[in-house]
């Protein structure tokens, strides 16, 4: 599941027991050690007895939701990654929920699949994070700033508006900025796998990004072409395409939700 060989401890907390079982039996046979909870007090019990490196966490619980969940995780200091689980598909809703320190979320109903390829990049994250950033959620990359913690992103100082999956997208790049990612890295790892097979939008978000952050400096985002994207700050004097490599270039966007 991680970059190491220590087994993942992950936290469950759902009321519905089918779905509690069903997300328990997908990551133990992805290699985690799985534990559940049924309501949001059991789960900040859980939280702090059996200290897991992950929550998969709904939001709508009988008792306490999933937000104050994670706010009183949060207030007591306790920084253990997140994944909300959410049947409101609403843009208000996810802000929130990554506002007050959720680290991803997935809307209901979904895929095993998906939620997993969630659960696994969250994991990484934080694997290679491992406390030693004074400020793990923010990335950087020449004036390209991106805030995991109060999602927001902002290039040479002007605010960039950025729907989920492009600051997910985003993300992604950032974090992996230099390397040449293939199509499937990010679709797995962005959108989760029920969407491989489906390399198309890729393209589309990567155009999307362009056509917001080219315009307020030079393009970030390249293309090797047959094998995926990178993001890299440009030297001095940079700007051929190296071989095999399509030059970044903004297109004219529709509009979008994604």
């Amino acid at each position: 599941m991680t970059d190491n060989d220590r087994i993942p401890q992950v936290l469950v907390v759902d009321d519905e027991l089918n779905i509690r079982e069903l997300v328990q039996v997908a990551l133990k046979f992805h290699g985690c050690s799985v534990t559940t909870a049924a309501s949001g007090k059991e789960a900040l019990r859980q939280a702090e007895t059996a200290a897991p490196d992950l929550i998969v966490l709904d939001v709508m619980l009988p008792d306490l939701d999933g937000f104050e969940v994670c706010r009183r995780l949060r207030a007591a200091g306790n920084e253990v990654p997140v994944i909300f689980l959410t049947a409101r598909d609403t843009s208000s809703d996810t802000v929130t929920g990554l506002a007050i320190g959720g680290d991803d979320y997935v809307t209901k109903p979904f895929s095993v699949e998906a939620l997993v390829a969630r659960v696994r990049a969250v994991l990484r994250r934080a694997s290679r994070t491992g406390g030693d950033s004074a400020d793990p959620g923010l990335l950087r990359a020449g004036d390209l700033e991106l805030d995991e913690s109060r999602w927001s992103v902002q290039r040479a100082s002007s605010p960039v508006e950025l729907s989920p999956t492009e600051f997910r997208l985003l993300a992604y790049l950032m974090r992996h900025q230099g390397r040449v990612l293939t199509r499937a890295q990010l679709l797995e790892n962005v959108w989760g796998w029920d969407y491989v097979g489906q390399s198309q939008i890729v393209e589309t978000y990567v155009s999307y990004l362009r056509h917001k952050l080219d315009p307020l400096g030079p393009p970030l985002i390249y293309t090797q072409r047959g094998v995926g994207y990178s993001l890299r700050v440009p030297g001095p004097g940079s700007g051929a395409p190296e071989a095999g490599e399509s030059a970044p270039g903004a297109r004219p966007a529709p509009g979008h939700t994604g």
